[in-house]
Formats: structure tokens, sequence, C-alpha cells
């Protein structure tokens, strides 16, 4: 049997057929996730296709993220159109603030090893860290799924992306994210899977994958995957839900690019405004002065992002600067509970910061906090495009947790950020 890839298994057994890159094939979903940016569309194009039940409610998911909470009478109807639907036909709705899609996805052991999930999110790639292939669609092929469980798909080809050696200390997920993405350009991964393999994989934990997985969309990746190790047993153990069947990649398995990354030759990175792969080293723009910092979201929104802002923000000065918005926004309800429990909003409120609805909050403009007109934000967010966050005025750079909160305090991109080993 020809040696095969993660993304060429998966729809193989999902297909019921022997698949290689660039096959067409009809496969089986295990989850469907809308939103509320999506799902009213979807549940609109099911209706037109005469669609009278779900194929299994129990696989079927939405949650309202994107406007959490909703600003508006139009975007409120969003809401209440999917819970009507979701009642009617047995679907989950995760509620207003208790966090973004696939975020929730992962933390509930919901996406087993070798699932196939379908979002209507393009950051639904983002649970590829668990061993899965996850993909962002459409509004029309996400009713499809939710009527059929099956989706049309052309096999990926796959960039083998080796992950070697160690991060310096105060390196970053994000920082490796924007240094690949900057190497593949906004269209190198265009409908390919990204495979993480290699002997620093142990140094990222599954927390860190998650951010990895996410922001390969950003160089047109389809998918993003990582094998099933050690670090992916120990927070499916965690977690719970079933472990499903890890799959890793044949020897010999044809690629279409292989990337080698030297983890210990990255520092610290930011991208310019307007396009996430315009990657710089932090040094370079160090001491533009700031307006907004934005931490939180599917990309710098989780418990570790938190904790690596508020030790960097305390470092320099633990006071908001004078003329700076400091935004937090958790990624889901939990790790807004576990911030609390711990303190650390507390210590973030008292110095100055506004704490918003968990969920997508700033990032995409549709809720949270809006930069003013002309105002420098420094993000974690994956998207800096113009006019993301809602006023095309704005200059949005991304750079890691701990350079944001850094840029907090003093009221200017840092030329570098504290930190300890990388875990």
């Amino acid at each position: 049997m020809t040696a095969q890839t993660v993304s060429e298994k998966i729809l193989s057994s999902r297909s019921g057929r022997s698949l290689r890159a660039g096959d067409i094939a009809i496969c089986d979903v295990d989850l469907v996730v809308g939103t509320d940016g999506s799902g009213p569309m979807a549940i609109d194009y099911f209706e037109q296709m005469g669609g009278a039940r779900l194929f299994d409610p129990s696989r079927v998911f939405f949650s309202l993220d994107h406007y959490a909470p909703p600003t508006t009478p139009q975007t409120r109807a969003f809401h209440d159109r999917i819970r009507t639907f979701a009642e009617r036909h047995g679907a989950t709705v995760f509620a207003v603030g208790d966090g973004i899609s696939h975020q929730l996805i992962v933390e509930r052991g919901l996406a087993a090893a070798s699932a196939l999930v379908v979002g209507a999110d393009s950051h639904a790639v983002t649970c590829g860290a668990l061993n899965c292939f996850a993909i962002g669609v459409g509004s029309s092929d996400l009713a499809a799924a939710m009527l059929t469980g099956k989706i049309w798909l052309r096999v990926p080809e796959t960039i083998r992306i080796t992950l070697s050696g160690a991060r310096r200390p105060g390196v970053a997920p994000k920082d490796v994210a924007l240094t690949l993405v900057a190497e593949l350009g906004a269209s190198g991964g265009d409908y390919r899977t990204c495979e993480f393999t290699g002997d620093g994989l142990p140094g990222f934990t599954l927390d860190d994958r998650l951010v990895l997985s996410n922001l390969m969309v950003e160089a047109g990746a389809k998918a993003a995957v990582f094998p099933h190790d050690e670090r992916t047993t120990e927070y499916r153990a965690s977690r719970g839900g079933d472990k499903g069947t890890p799959v890793e990649s044949d020897a010999g398995a044809r690629v279409a690019r292989e990337i080698v990354c030297d983890l210990s030759a990255i520092t610290p990175r930011v991208a310019r405004p307007h396009q996430p792969d315009d990657v710089v080293p932090l040094l370079d723009v160090s001491g533009v002065a700031v307006d907004m910092v934005f931490v939180g979201t599917c990309t710098g929104g989780r418990v570790v992002d938190f904790h690596e802002a508020l030790d960097a923000f305390e470092r320099a000065g633990g006071t908001v600067a004078a003329g700076v918005q400091l935004v937090l926004t958790p990624a889901s309800r939990e790790v807004e509970q576990r911030l609390i429990a711990d303190g650390t909003l507390e210590r973030f409120v008292r110095a100055g910061a506004i704490v918003t609805t968990a969920g997508c909050g700033a990032c995409c403009g549709t809720s949270g906090v809006l930069p003013g007109d002309g105002a420098t934000v420094l993000s974690t967010a994956n998207r800096n495009f113009k006019a993301r966050m809602g006023n095309p005025t704005a200059q949005i750079y991304l750079a890691s947790p701990a350079a944001c909160g850094a840029a907090a305090a003093t009221g200017r991109i840092p030329p570098d950020v504290p930190g300890e080993t990388a875990s």
C-alpha cells in the first residue's frame, strides 16, 4: 500500500476508499460547528434544501461567540433564530459567554483523534492540534453537512513543518506561528494541510499547539494537524471524551513542500499592519506608541496567555499607561473562571484593564471594544486586516501576550520580552 499522510488517512477512513492528494471525495463528518456569524445563513440554506431533520443532532453545535453580546436588534435576531432552530432539531447551543466555538470543542473533549470537524469559522483549523482534520467552510457547505452528515472535499496536499530544537526564553508560540506565516506567505498554504513534526514538538503544550494550528489559516492552509503524542494524551486525560484513533503519516508519504523551523533561531516577532504575513522582529518596531492593547480571542485568550501577559505587564510597571486602553477577552467561560479564581483578572482590573464577555470580542469588530479613529493597536489576535477590528482607520499589530502586556504598561511596543524557558 502506498504511504499516506495524515490528511489522506483521515479522509480515506471517512470516505470508505483509499485517497491521495488531489482526489475528490465525499466524506462522513464527525462534528458540525456553526456560529452566530454563519449560522443564520446556514439555517436558511438548510431549509431551502428541504431539510426536515439534522443528520445527527448530537453532532451539531452552534456557538454564540461573534456577537457576544449582540449590540443591535439584527444580531440579537441572529441568536434567536439559532436558538429556535436548535431547540426544534435538538442541536446544542453554546450561549453568549460560553466562549469561542473551536475553543469549546477542544475544551470539552468533543474532537476525537482522526475526527473530521467541519466549522463555519475559518479558524476551526485550531482543532487540528488534537490530531484531527478540522476545516472551515461556508454556510452552504455547513447546511449540507447538517442535513446529510457528509461533505465533498478535494484531498489537500501536505506541507511538512519540522520543528527542530527548542525555543529561547521569552519566545512564545505566537512568535513561532508568525515566523511560519511569514515563511509561507499569505497564500503559500492555499488548500494544503500543514502537518507538524520534529524533535521540537514536546516543547509545545496542547495550548501552544492550538496557536500554531490556528495561525496557519493566515497562510491559506486548509487544515493544520499535529501528531497524537504524550502531550495530546495528557490533555485528553484531563478533558475526557472519546480518544478516537490516533493517526500519523507513513514514512515516505509524499508531501508538496518541507519546511524546517529552527526554533532556537526565532526571536520575538510582530506582524505589521495590514497583513499577518508582514512579520518582522519585535525590535524593528519597538518604541511605536500604542493606543489600545487587546489580549484575548482564540489565538491569545487562554489561561497561559493571560498569565504571560500579566507577568510582562507587572514587570513593566503594573499600571495601564496613560492614554492606553487595555482590553481583555477570555476565549471561554472556563478560562474566565480560572482567571477569576487565581486572581489574574482582579490584578489586571485594579491596574486599569477592561474585561469583556468571553468570546471573539474585539478581534473581528462585531462585539467588544472598538479602537478609536487612527488608533494604533497591539493585539494577540490572528488577523490585522484593514477594518478587522471594526475601524478601517486603525493600525493593528499582532504580537505575543507578553509583548502586549509590556506595551500596555509602557504605552509603546517593547524591544523584547522577558520570559522563562519554553514549556
